[in-house]
Order: C-alpha cells, then structure tokens, then sequence
C-alpha cells in the first residue's frame, strides 16, 4: 500500500492547470506548422501566422493563450494500492484549481447554478472524472475546456442499421453545423458505443490523445482519417474564413455497447486544445 497526501494532488493541479492555460502542446504546434505549410487559402494562412504568434507571445510572457480559461476537467487515474491521506481528494482537486486561477491570473468562468447563474469566484468546482486501475501509480490529466467549442458538442442515438456511414455523416454534419464557433482549426474527439454518458465521456477523453497517435485499431485508424478529410473539404478553414484547415485531426474512442444501440457523441475543442497530464 502507497500512501499519498492530497496535498501532493492539489500542487500538482496547480501546477497543471497554470501550465496548460500559458503554453501550446507540442503535437499541436506542430500540426499547426504542417497544415501552415499546405493551406491553400492566404487568409487562411494569415490566420495560422497569427495563431503561432498568439502562442508564442502567451509561452513568453506566461499569459493565457486564450482569453476563456475553460471550465476545469479533470481526470484522475489512481492504483488501489494507493492510500490518500491528509484529507479529500475532491477538496484537493479543487484548491489545486482555485489557486491556479488566482495565481495565473485566469479567468473565472464557472458558475453555481446553471439556470441563477452566479459565479463561484474562483472556478471550481472541477468536473472530476474517477478511475480505479491496478497498481500504486496516480495519473493526472487536466483540461482547461473552453465554451466556444464545448457548445457545438453533440450525441446522438444511432441505430445499429446506420452502421458506420450514420457516424460519418453525424460526425461531419456536427462540425458542418458548428461553422466557425469553435474557433478552428478543431480537435474532433469522437466516442462510440456504451451508453450515452459513456459515449460522451469517451469523446471528450479521445481529445487528450496526442495527435500525432492514431486509434490502436487499424479500422478506426482509417476511419479517423476519412473523417478528417471529409471535414477538412467542408471548407470552413481556419477561424472560419475558408480554407482546408478545419481540423487538426479526429480521434475516435470506442466500447462496447447494446445490440440494438449505437450512441455516438462528438466533442469538438479549439486549436489551443488545452490539456497536461504527469504520473506520480
């Protein structure tokens, strides 16, 4: 048995969330460098300039890449051998968060209730995903999740007969519909199967997968490739303004599901894309 002081969870946090918000993964900028180069569209090349610049500019002074900080979501990985001491872990979570925002100088975004709309002051509580896995390691993964993008996210309930072309068309009609909100170029994370909420919870963690990785499966390998050409002849380019710039990549997660079910779900995040992760 491992014990391990929260105290440990809430600094990492911490740590995570400054960091994610101040600086461009490198899988990103490097797509962004490669997309520069074979964009056909000047502006859309303009803008690309101006989103490589945006990025340095934040690294360098230690500012926000974007002026929405997201809402807080975390994903925790824990062994059950380990033994957390010295208080909740939740409540660490959301120190780690709370002081992040204050100390980064991040925007508060988070409200109490969603229909009275007051805001909590210093973005939390976190949106905390749980997972129990053999060992005595902890993996944490944080996502500064924006709204712009989180806003054009979808499910839907497939049946089973729509088979892969039902997926095709929801996926890339999703993004079709989201224009220019999101603030493309995308990331499209896609999950399928389960049930709804798993369905959900697998598109938003297949955005933490980097991009320069493709599915472990060779079928849906293809198949993220298919829907990133799809979408990326939709034309919508970067910011909007036309060009074969929309996504970065698509990354698709799946489980296994009811036979007479298919639920597929598509969340979208901007090109920033922000996300850290460390194992302790």
């Amino acid at each position: 048995m491992r014990e391990m002081d929260v105290a440990i969870i809430r600094e990492w946090v911490k740590k995570l969330f400054m960091h994610a918000n101040y600086y461009l993964c490198d899988d990103i900028m490097k797509k962004l460098l490669a997309y520069r180069k074979v964009e056909v569209s000047d502006i859309g090349r303009e803008v690309l300039d101006k989103i490589l610049e945006n990025a340095r500019l934040a690294a360098e002074s230690e500012i926000a890449i974007c002026q929405d900080t997201g809402i807080s979501v975390v994903f925790i990985e824990f062994g059950q051998e380990v033994h957390f001491t010295g208080g909740s872990l939740e409540e660490a979570i959301n120190a780690g968060v709370r002081e992040a925002y204050a100390e980064g100088y991040l925007r508060k975004s988070v409200v109490r209730d969603p229909l009275n709309r007051v805001n909590t002051g210093d973005n939390t509580p976190a949106v905390v995903h749980y997972s129990m896995v053999p060992g005595e390691k902890v993996k944490l993964q944080v996502m500064p999740k924006g709204f712009g993008s989180e806003n054009m996210s979808a499910v839907k309930m497939l049946k089973p007969a729509d088979g892969v072309d039902g997926v095709v068309e929801f996926v890339v009609e999703t993004v079709r519909k989201a224009g220019s909100n999101p603030c493309p170029p995308i990331i499209v994370g896609v999950g399928i199967g389960g049930t709804m909420e798993k369905a959900a919870f697998l598109s938003k963690k297949a955005l933490l997968r980097r991009l320069d990785s493709q599915n472990r499966d060779g079928y849906y390998a293809n198949l993220e490739q298919t829907l990133l050409k799809k979408i990326n002849n939709l034309g919508i380019g970067p910011q909007g303004l036309g060009g074969i710039t929309t996504a970065l990549a698509v990354n698709i997660e799946t489980y296994p599901t009811h036979f007479a079910g298919l639920p597929v779900a598509v969340n979208i995040t901007c090109h920033a894309s922000r996300h850290e992760e460390v194992e302790i």
